[in-house]
C-alpha cells in the first residue's frame, strides 16, 4: 500500500467515475486555453485547485499577463458565468453587492422596491486591483466570499454556486493604494504570483495576438459537474501522517510558540494560522483529484504550500534587508520537514510528524 493512501476508506465507485471525468476534463480545460493562453500552467492548475476546494484566488503580477483574459476563458470552459468588478478609489459597496430601488407598478400605481442585483451575483468575479478602493469596499466582498451571501436592506441573499471571487493585485505601483490587511487576505485560499512569460513564450504571445485569428473555446464541464466534483474533494481521504506534515508548515513559522528553526526566529515577525493547515489539507485533496488520485501524497501538500502560505507569513526588517521572501522560507521549511516515513528511519529532523506513520 502507499504510504500516503488512507487505509480507513476509500471512495465509492460513483465518485471514482466522477474523478475520472475531472482527470480527463482537466486536460481537456488545459487544452482549450492553450488556444488563448499562451504558458502559466502553474498558474492555471492553481487555479481549477482553488476552484474544486471552494477556495478565492488572489493573483499578484504586473500589468499585461493576461490574468484577465485568463480568467474569463476558464470560466467559458466551465460554462460558468463571469463578471469583471474594477476596482477605483469611488467605488462604493453597492455598485457591488446591488442597491434596492423604487419602481411603480404603472397597473395599480403603488410603489415598491424591487433589488438590482450588483456584478457579484455571478459564479466567477474578477475584483480587478483590489487594493485600489477603500477599505469599506473591499470589505463588502468579505461576507460574499466567506458566506456566498449579501445582506441589503436586511435581506440576505445567497449568491449563485459555485461562487468563486479572484483579486488581482499590481505589485509595482503603491502609491495611493489600501493594502488588505492580513485578516482579509487570509481569507484567500491562495496567492498566486503571476511571472513574465520566458523568451519562447513571449514569442507566440506576440505571433498569436498580432494575427488576424479569431479563437474560440469549448465548454469542458457544465456547472453542475463542477458543483459535483467540489462534493467529492470533501470525501477524498487524507492519512493522518500527511495531515501532521501540513500542519507543520504552519506550526513552524510560530515563533511566539517557540520550538521553531532558527531561520524563523531571525526572518519572521508572523506566522500563518489554522486557516492554513485547512488550505493545504484542501488544496492537497484538490491537486490529488486533478492528477487522477484517490487519496492525498505528502507530494500534494508541498506542491500547494508556496500559493497557500506566502501570504500568511508576515517577515520582518531582517529578511527584508537580505532579501528573504515568503517564498524562501517555504523553500526551506520544505527541505526540514520530511515527506515519508523512511526520511524518519533515515534520522530525519521533526520526526515526530510521522509518529504514527508506521500504523499506515
Amino acid at each position: 500500500m502507499d504510504n500516503d493512501q488512507n487505509p480507513e476508506g476509500e471512495l465509492p465507485t460513483t465518485d471514482l467515475q466522477a474523478m475520472e471525468r475531472l482527470r480527463d476534463g482537466y486536460e481537456r480545460v488545459r487544452q482549450e486555453l492553450g488556444k488563448v493562453i499562451v504558458g502559466q500552467d502553474e498558474v492555471i492548475e492553481q487555479l481549477l485547485i482553488a476552484m474544486f476546494a471552494r477556495g478565492h484566488c488572489l493573483l499578484v503580477g504586473v500589468p499585461g499577463l493576461a490574468k484577465t483574459l485568463m480568467i474569463h476563458t476558464l470560466a467559458d470552459t466551465l460554462s460558468l458565468s463571469f463578471n469583471r468588478i474594477q476596482f477605483t478609489p469611488d467605488l462604493m459597496p453597492s455598485d457591488i453587492t446591488g442597491t434596492e430601488v423604487i419602481q411603480e407598478d404603472k397597473s395599480t400605481g403603488e410603489r415598491a422596491f424591487k433589488f438590482l442585483p450588483g456584478p457579484v451575483f455571478a459564479n466567477v468575479i474578477l475584483a480587478d486591483e483590489i487594493n485600489r478602493t477603500p477599505p469599506k469596499t473591499q470589505a463588502a466582498l468579505l461576507e460574499a466570499m466567506q458566506e456566498h451571501q449579501v445582506t441589503t436592506g436586511g435581506v440576505r441573499r445567497p449568491l449563485p454556486e459555485p461562487f468563486f471571487v479572484l483579486a488581482t493585485q499590481n505589485p509595482i505601483e503603491q502609491e495611493g493604494t489600501y493594502p488588505l490587511p492580513e485578516a482579509q487576505l487570509d481569507r484567500f485560499m491562495f496567492n498566486v504570483h503571476v511571472d513574465y512569460p520566458d523568451e519562447e513564450e513571449e514569442f507566440n504571445i506576440v505571433r498569436q495576438t498580432t494575427a488576424q485569428t479569431a479563437v474560440s473555446v469549448e465548454t469542458v464541464l457544465t456547472t453542475e459537474d463542477v458543483a459535483t466534483l467540489q462534493d467529492i474533494v470533501v470525501k477524498v481521504p487524507v492519512a493522518d501522517h500527511v495531515i501532521r506534515y501540513a500542519m507543520q508548515f504552519a506550526r513552524l513559522t510560530r515563533k511566539q510558540k517557540g520550538d521553531v528553526p532558527d531561520f524563523i526566529e531571525e526572518f519572521v515577525n508572523w506566522g500563518a494560522g489554522p486557516r492554513a493547515s485547512q488550505c493545504l489539507i484542501w488544496g492537497a485533496k484538490a491537486r490529488a483529484m486533478l492528477h487522477g488520485r484517490a487519496y492525498v501524497s505528502t507530494e500534494d501538500v508541498a506542491a500547494v504550500a508556496y500559493p497557500t502560505l506566502r501570504h500568511r507569513i508576515i517577515t520582518n526588517f531582517n529578511a527584508e534587508a537580505e532579501g528573504i521572501t515568503p517564498d524562501e522560507i517555504v523553500r526551506r521549511l520544505t527541505e526540514i520537514i520530511p515527506q515519508d516515513p523512511e526520511q524518519l528511519r533515515r534520522g530525519g529532523k521533526l520526526s515526530e510528524i510521522f509518529k504514527s506513520a508506521d500504523a499506515v
